[in-house]
């Protein structure tokens, strides 16, 4: 998958660098959502001289860090990519890691545009490479500058004072926590606060009610499949604001971009999209997956952002004074595999070929070897177990059919196939043995000139 994206970013005529994975704590700055955790979600030690240096907790802050020192050598704009481990002081749980892989490019020194339509594009394009069908995902795009113009006419400067600017922040991490909180709990934090399971107190934007509304008003209006009329719908949202209008003015640009190259139907235009991070400035984006993913217990869940990215105009800024504008995104490899592993039919069915005499392993080999040349992912016994382990090592690898070639079935010239899945469901619903070995539909004897058609077919009833 790494090189997959590698040879994408490279064919847009991005080139590799590298940054260190440690940096002086305040070079990466305090950009996180989780502001109410320990070290603000970052890995964070003291070296022997008392600075405080952390692991770094993604790309881009450290390539903020490098524009800055190299900025009157490098061309502008500056094209780059970077695959690289990053690390989270979070909580972990499904496709969340506190070490996981990024991918990310990024282009600095240009404000157009256009340097975010081609980063839709290519965030597009690495999707499918890696797998993903069009349908499979959905690009979601908004600008941050759309609800700072909400704000604005609801009666809160966003480009005020301290204070106005920390209730912007907090409003921002609330949307963001939309999916996982709906609206009661978003309208709590954008309030008054909220209280969690835990009992742990978030404060909130302390917005009126009638700011709050506006908020989730604005954040809902998404759905329109058109951008056309999503657009209009914005643009009334903003009227009179002056950061609002702006920001509707570079989406639109973004879209007709978009459509000029045959690439319209990419993106969705939705205001509820605002990323976590806090130092994105206007054009936000995340890619969303829209096949089935199961939990460990099987049920289908929301499994949320595999990337995202936007326009960081400032960020090059803390370190210069002088305003460069970047945009870029970035893949979560370890959790996009995550996803895939367990999405419903995203890896074919696996066939295992027993090994029932060692001194007949070669025949076995010679099945599997049979199955992959017709097309099929199979995998021949390797281990020293006996027949009994042999399946209980198929169903922990949660294997489709087993294949069985012991002396009796050579002798007649025919292969057994157990269709594990099924064994299992029909085992729960008989009353005893007798009545299970009475009905063995979920293992056949056949030919074994016909190996591969009748495992197609098996197969074939899973689906």
């Amino acid at each position: 998958m790494v090189e997959t994206i590698r040879r994408v970013y490279e064919s847009y005529g991005f080139d590799a660098l590298d940054t260190p994975f440690i940096e002086y704590a305040e070079v990466l700055g305090k950009f996180l959502p989780d502001q109410d955790r320990p070290n603000e979600g970052v890995f964070s030690f003291k070296d022997d001289d008392g600075q405080w240096l952390s692991l770094r907790y993604d790309l881009t802050a450290p390539l903020a860090r490098y524009v800055a020192e190299n900025l009157q050598n490098l061309p502008r704009p500056f094209r780059r990519y970077q695959i690289g481990t990053n690390f989270r002081n979070e909580k972990p749980g499904p496709g969340r890691f506190r070490e996981f892989i990024q991918c990310d490019a990024d282009t600095v020194g240009s404000a157009s545009p256009s340097a975010d339509a081609e980063m839709l594009m290519m965030f597009g394009d690495v999707l499918e490479a890696v797998g993903l069908k069009r349908s499979e995902y959905a690009v979601k795009v908004n600008n941050r500058k759309l609800l700072d113009g909400v704000l604005d006419a609801a009666g809160l400067n966003v480009e005020g004072s301290d204070d106005a600017r920390r209730r912007r922040g907090i409003v921002l991490r609330a949307i963001d926590k939309l999916d996982r909180l709906g609206p009661s709990g978003v309208r709590a934090l954008l309030g008054a606060g909220r209280k969690d399971e835990s009992g742990d107190f978030t404060t909130g934007a302390e917005l009126t009610s009638d700011q709050a509304e506006r908020v989730l008003a604005f954040v809902a209006s998404g759905g329109e499949k058109s951008a056309g009329r999503q657009l209009a719908s914005l643009e009334e949202a903003v009227r009179g604001s002056r950061i609002g209008e702006e920001g509707f003015l570079e989406l639109r640009d973004i879209v007709t971009t978009l459509e000029a190259c045959g690439a319209g139907d990419l993106i969705v235009i939705d205001p509820g999209i605002v990323r976590g991070l806090d130092y994105y400035t206007g054009t936000v984006f995340e890619a969303q997956l829209s096949i089935p993913v199961r939990n460990a217990e099987g049920e289908s869940v929301v499994f949320g952002s595999v990337g995202g990215g936007g326009r960081y105009d400032d960020l090059v800024a803390r370190f210069t004074g002088q305003r460069v504008p970047a945009v870029g995104f970035s893949i979560g490899v370890s959790r996009l595999a995550s996803a895939l592993r367990a999405a419903e039919a995203t890896a074919a069915p696996l066939v295992v070929v027993l090994v029932l005499d060692k001194k007949d392993a070669g025949a076995a080999f010679r099945r599997a070897s049979e199955l992959r040349a017709a097309g099929l992912r199979a995998e021949p016994y390797v281990g020293d177990s006996g027949m009994k382990a042999q399946l209980k090592y198929a169903d922990r690898r949660g294997v489709a059919v087993a294949v069985i070639e012991g002396d009796d079935e050579r002798a007649r010239g025919e292969i057994t196939l157990k269709d594990l899945a099924l064994g299992a469901e029909l085992a729960k619903s008989v009353e005893n043995r007798a009545d299970w070995v009475k009905d063995r539909a979920a293992q056949q004897s056949v030919p074994r000139a016909k190996l591969v058609e009748s495992v197609r077919a098996m197969l074939a009833r899973k689906t």
